[in-house]
């Protein structure tokens, strides 16, 4: 009998460690058909921007396909749940930006924003450029709080969506700077440029990726860049915080996985994406805007997502911001 019983757990044991093979081996030949890269915003916009150049070095790396899919709406939360929901074998992930930690300060979502996602690598992070249209009478940070308070409720701004990181970091520049600009939420920031340029709204703390060109054509006017220090690709412009102390905020953008994603897949991504990062004409395209590039291990992109989910829930308090508010 007892001789049974250890024949009975050795066929067990053998039996698991072929499943666990087989698991394995799953995956040894990925990627075998194309992948698709989702990024939840509009064409047009700074993710969107990235995305498209990072797919075709992408495709040259794993050998297939990589497919940028746009499902935007909800402050991205229409594609990150695309994403979420998707099957854990490598062939749908996505790149977000900091919209994904601030909007889930504010919405009550399907899915949890640390426990239901892979993270894969935080590509890098650039500071917002707060433009003007050249109809607004300001030509700095200082002048724009004189006017705003001087002509409560004239100054519209627009962001990607409510909940977005480029709503909260206008929000705390009214918390911080005692400004009133009104809120004109949109669908992601290619639609908000659209109606800066066309003078419907006055005001959008937003990526220099899509506005720096409109600065340097003179359609727009750029007051300053909001983090800390100023940017060697914008030396000239000053910061907010030299008007404003303390202010300093900064928008990035990252890619995660659906939970589960399998280990070997995850550190796949994870290292063609840092030799990506390192590619001199990657980097040149993105330094020129304003964008440092950062790289990593995935538990350095999920430590700031952890920060950044606790430094939005304040301001939301502060502010009494609701969803679709």
């Amino acid at each position: 009998m007892i001789r049974a019983s250890l024949l009975r757990c050795l066929g067990a044991g053998v039996a698991l460690v072929a499943v666990c093979a087989s698991a394995q081996s799953t995956y040894t030949g990925y990627p075998n058909k194309p992948i698709r890269f989702i990024s939840p915003f509009p064409a047009g916009g700074p993710v969107d921007a990235v995305a498209r150049l990072m797919a075709p070095r992408l495709s040259d790396v794993f050998k297939q396909t990589v497919v940028v899919d746009n499902r935007p709406g909800a402050v991205g939360m229409i594609g990150i749940e695309a994403c979420v929901r998707a099957a854990p074998d490598g062939y749908t992930l996505m790149i977000v930006s900091g919209s994904y930690a601030s909007s889930a300060a504010v919405n009550q979502l399907s899915y949890h924003p640390i426990n239901d996602v892979t993270p894969i690598s935080m590509l890098g992070h650039t500071p917002h450029l707060v433009t003007v249209h050249a109809s607004l009478p300001v030509a700095s940070i200082k002048e724009l709080i004189v006017y705003d308070k001087a002509n409560p409720g004239k100054i519209n701004y627009g962001s990607s969506g409510t909940g977005g990181s480029v709503h909260l970091a206008t929000e705390l520049f009214n918390q911080m700077a005692g400004t009133r600009l009104a809120h004109v939420p949109y669908k992601g920031q290619g639609p908000v440029l659209n109606d800066l340029l066309g003078g419907q709204i006055q005001l959008f703390i937003g990526s220099p990726i899509i506005t720096q060109p409109h600065v340097k054509a003179n359609r727009l006017r750029a007051l300053a860049v909001s983090s800390a220090k100023r940017t060697a690709a914008m030396p000239d412009i000053p910061t907010v915080a030299e008007t404003v102390p303390g202010y300093d905020t900064v928008s990035w953008q990252a890619i995660l996985g659906p939970r589960a994603l399998p280990r070997d897949i995850t550190a796949r991504w994870n290292s063609e994406v840092d030799r990506i990062l390192q590619m001199p004409d990657f980097k040149a395209r993105l330094a020129a805007d304003g964008m440092e590039m950062v790289g990593g291990p995935p538990s350095h992109f999920l430590e700031v997502l952890k920060r950044d989910v606790a430094r939005w829930q304040s301001v939301v308090k502060i502010a009494g911001i609701k969803p679709g508010a």
